[in-house]
């Protein structure tokens, strides 16, 4: 079962990654096209951790299961 901070992480790393790809001149254009029309929409760092934040909150005051956490670890 994945834990939050550990799906946390993995959308922060995942939007580096897209980022990585979208400046990567080596790649086709195609693929860094691609990276940038999915970064468009894709949450930062800040929004997922505060996201978690939102969640926690919410975990901690009702009968709610968080799917992202405050922090990676």
């Amino acid at each position: 079962m994945t834990m939050p901070h550990e799906r946390t992480r993995a959308v922060i790393h995942t939007g580096a990654f897209l980022i990585e790809l979208s400046r990567n001149a080596e790649l086709p254009e195609d693929v860094r096209s691609s990276a940038k029309h999915l970064l468009r929409h894709y949450p930062s760092a800040g929004e997922v951790l505060l996201a978690g934040k939102g969640e926690e909150f919410l975990a901690s005051t009702t009968c709610w299961s968080n799917v992202f956490s405050s922090s990676v670890e």
